[in-house]
């Protein structure tokens, strides 16, 4: 019992400081930034489980591998009732965690462009079998094809739709990912840390040239981007 006891106590420090732990590696996103948290957090609890989970077979496998005349177990109430709390100390863990991240609007997404805080860049995905339009309906509904570029560190909302069949827009570097839908318009909301060029695709197959279907998101900073912006701005 006393040994139940102490791996009890061990669980829950480590849940504990994976509470506390940060990433340590810089994120391209504050969406990556929410999701790599997450899974490192569930990291902390999953290893120690597994562990242990482990340890019970291994040690049961050899402590009666020659036991040909097995017999039921005791009932041991103080051991059924210690696991059932560590369980539910778990789940709790788990749920409040990854509620914290999956309400974020960086990763469910903005409803309503008006309601995305700090002046957000507007992007529209169109895609369609098999590329992609994407245009800037909020600073002159200019297209770029299929590139995007966004400033670092300013949010950006992207509104995801389709012309003819499902595609899937994503960004994996930068966590972004939602279904483009014919005659719906899905957003998604982020905002770059780090400049550089991110590789995006559809993820939904769409048909032959599905495989053909890239896209870039190129994080510039913020006086780059209103240099690129108003050189769009006056081509048109």
């Amino acid at each position: 019992m006393r040994k139940t006891r102490l791996a009890l106590v061990s669980l829950l420090t480590v849940l504990v400081a994976g509470l506390a732990a940060d990433p340590v590696a810089a994120q391209a996103s504050a969406s990556a930034e929410l999701i790599n948290g997450l899974n490192g957090k569930l990291l902390y609890i999953a290893v120690p489980v597994t562990l242990l989970v482990e340890g019970i077979l291994i040690y049961t496998i050899v402590k009666f591998r020659n036991n040909d005349d097995p017999s039921p177990t005791k009932e041991n109430r103080r051991l059924e009732i210690t696991w059932t709390i560590a369980t539910a100390i778990i789940l709790l863990f788990v749920g409040v965690a990854s509620y914290g991240v999956l309400a974020n609007e960086n990763v469910a997404g903005a409803p309503q462009v008006e309601d995305a805080s700090g002046d957000p860049v507007v992007v529209h995905a169109e895609a369609y079998q098999w590329g992609w339009e994407m245009s800037y309906p909020e600073s002159g509904n200019f297209s770029t094809g299929t590139e995007i570029v966004v400033p670092k560190d300013r949010p950006v909302v992207i509104e995801v739709t389709s012309r003819d069949v499902i595609h899937g827009f994503h960004v994996p570097e930068m966590a972004m990912k939602v279904d483009a839908m014919p005659g719906q318009v899905n957003t998604i909301k982020t905002v770059p840390y780090e400049e550089g060029t991110y590789q995006g695709y559809c993820t939904e197959y769409c048909g032959v040239a599905h495989s053909q279907m890239y896209f870039t998101v190129d994080v510039v900073s913020q006086d780059e981007y209103q240099d690129w912006l108003d050189e769009q701005q006056s081509s048109e």
